[in-house]
């Protein structure tokens, strides 16, 4: 990876950040809006007697000065003061504008860390770091007033230049919602139309100037002492997406001289490093249809994913899929498209060894540079139902392919082992208790 990034890739980090911070206060929240003025729960406890070891603390304490600490409400009012916009408003921002690690010359947050990030494994040739972040609309301009004040100083200390972009999901992809009966769900007349979920990210991530684009979740960051497991890892998954890629480059530009013997080589290829299992009877195909179906398995856009041992975390895993043409293929999928009813599946799911961190490493162009129509590579019929509410009102919401689920079901897949060090997201506050998120070095 290291010699390719001397050559004139385009290379960019596509970092999905419009994931509200509410979730990670989630607890808190609930004791603020209590009658009683202490707190219950152990979660809240706890994060009452480590709040000082957060790196919003010193922000924080300018907004506390004016209470009474031996007031019965002492703790809520601090809580209000974490989350209402008479303090710090971390209730209504994105988790990666929250501050997370404390530094000896400040703190910083999730935005900031991917920055640094991007410098160690993701700069160009000429310097430039290309980082695209997902944003809402509604907090855009919160991200681009942070980078203004903090991008000069990054330049500066890593004499890079960062070019910065952002994109919002499409309104044209948001779904119907409907009620616990299937109707349309309505709110003042008016059917209700939702996002449909972070597949359709898929629209932003094609339309991206970038050969070879890093994805990783806002909330997996670690301080600058502990960066260096997820630096190697980074750098070892490009440097087998390099590998893939010049491969399938080769045997495209002599795909139309190709003999038996090459097809043979090409169908190993696919078996060897995809783990690709071709649909039954393609043997017996002719020589002209093999060499089709060859060629479009090749012709694909590449990924290849970093993937964690797993320890209970729940969500997504990688797992050998058979699709409707009888091919199998590597696929993470998620929970909520799996039959857990169903005791065999279940059984399987709950054997499965690796765990789904959201670690990717894309290459998006053909072997001619062109890019490809990532829209063309969805599996429509992996979108899926989940619940949700809308004012205190159940409802279902239809969401479409996941990111690296169904919207990518059509690429050429890879499966790394990576260390858990590389895995540290930031699921409620008080993981920033945890080792992994303390300490300067």
């Amino acid at each position: 990876w290291d010699n390719a990034l001397k050559e004139d890739l385009k290379v960019m980090k596509f970092v999905p950040a419009s994931g509200a911070a509410s979730r990670m206060f989630q607890d808190l929240f609930a004791f603020m809006n209590k009658t009683e003025p202490y707190p219950e729960r152990e979660t809240v406890k706890t994060f009452f007697k480590k709040v000082e070891d957060m790196a919003f603390y010193d922000d924080l304490s300018d907004y506390l000065e004016d209470l009474d600490i031996n007031s019965d409400y002492y703790f809520q009012r601090m809580a209000s003061r974490i989350l209402d916009k008479s303090g710090l408003g971390y209730g209504i921002l994105p988790k990666g504008l929250i501050k997370f690690h404390k530094y000896e010359d400040g703190s910083r947050t999730p935005f900031e860390e991917h920055l640094v990030e991007g410098v160690n494994y993701a700069a160009t040739a000429n310097g430039t770091v290309n980082i695209h972040f997902t944003v809402s609309a509604e907090h855009k301009v919160l991200f681009e007033k942070l980078q203004k004040k903090v991008q000069p100083a990054y330049e500066k200390k890593y004499g890079v230049h960062f070019n910065l972009s952002y994109s919002v999901q499409k309104r044209s992809t948001d779904t119907i919602a409907v009620d616990l009966n299937n109707e349309p769900f309505r709110e003042n007349g008016e059917i209700l139309f939702r996002p449909g979920g972070h597949g359709s990210l898929i629209e932003n991530l094609n339309e991206l100037d970038g050969d070879i684009i890093f994805i990783k979740n806002i909330d997996n960051v670690v301080p600058d002492h502990l960066k260096e497991p997820t630096i190697t890892y980074k750098k070892v998954i490009a440097g087998k997406l390099i590998e893939l890629q010049k491969a399938i480059f080769s045997f495209m530009k002599g795909i139309n001289e190709a003999d038996e013997k090459v097809l043979a080589q090409i169908e190993n290829f696919l078996k060897e490093e995809f783990a690709m299992q071709l649909p039954e009877g393609f043997s017996e195909k002719n020589f002209n249809e093999r060499k089709s179906y060859l060629e479009s398995k090749l012709n694909r856009p590449i990924r290849v994913c970093g993937m964690v041992k797993n320890e209970g975390e729940p969500g997504g895993g990688p797992f050998l899929v058979k699709s409707g043409d009888g091919s199998v293929s590597l696929q993470i999928v998620e929970m909520s498209q799996i039959d857990l009813e169903n005791p065999q599946i279940k059984e399987m799911v709950e054997k499965a060894t690796h765990f789904n961190p959201v670690d990717l490493v894309c290459s998006v162009v053909d072997y001619q540079g062109n890019k490809f129509d990532l829209t063309k590579f969805v599996d429509p019929d992996t979108g899926f139902i989940s619940k949700k509410s809308r004012n205190g009102k159940d409802l279902k919401a239809l969401e479409h392919p996941g990111l690296w689920n169904g919207a990518m079901a059509d690429w050429n897949t890879v499966f790394v082992e990576v260390p858990i060090e590389t895995f540290n997201p930031v699921k409620t506050v008080n993981d920033l208790i945890r080792p992994q998120h303390q300490g300067v070095r």
